[in-house]
């Protein structure tokens, strides 16, 4: 599973023109998921980017997760993350999961966040639909986060 955390202001995305997830201060995860991560991926990757220590203290030091800071998480599927292209032009995407298998552990990604921060903190995009995703990243601050199985 691979995550591009962003800190934001705020961020939404929109799926055939229409808004599907809108957030204030928290964060955006871009999340693709890759042949091999299971339910237990999810549950990590959820835990680990709630508690993620990225936002600053009042002496400026990133010491405050977006639970700390009552944020709100953005969630947005992108299988291209699991693109490989140190090769040739075209990226390979062998390593990404199987649509119907990724939208589960997407899904249980999503509910994971939900039961962590609260289902009105948590937003989310269409699974494999065209989206487009604006974000005004504070900072910026941008985290990738791995788990290979």
């Amino acid at each position: 599973m691979i995550c591009c955390i962003q800190r934001v202001s705020e961020a939404s995305v929109k799926a055939d023109g229409i808004t599907a997830g809108k957030i204030g201060r928290g964060l955006l995860v871009l999340i693709g998921v890759e042949k091999g991560d299971g339910p237990a991926c999810a549950d990590w990757a959820a835990g680990k980017i709630a508690n993620l220590r990225v936002f600053e203290d009042e002496k400026g030091k990133m010491s405050r997760s977006v639970l700390d800071i009552g944020g709100s998480v953005l969630i947005v599927s992108q299988f291209t993350l699991a693109g490989d292209a140190s090769k040739g032009r075209r990226p390979d995407f062998g390593r990404a999961e199987a649509p119907a298998k990724a939208k589960a552990i997407y899904e249980k990604f999503i509910n994971a966040v939900k039961e962590i921060i609260g289902e009105d903190k948590t937003a989310f995009g269409v699974f494999g639909a065209h989206m487009e995703v604006a974000l005004i990243n504070d900072g910026p601050v941008t985290i990738l986060l791995e788990k290979r199985v």
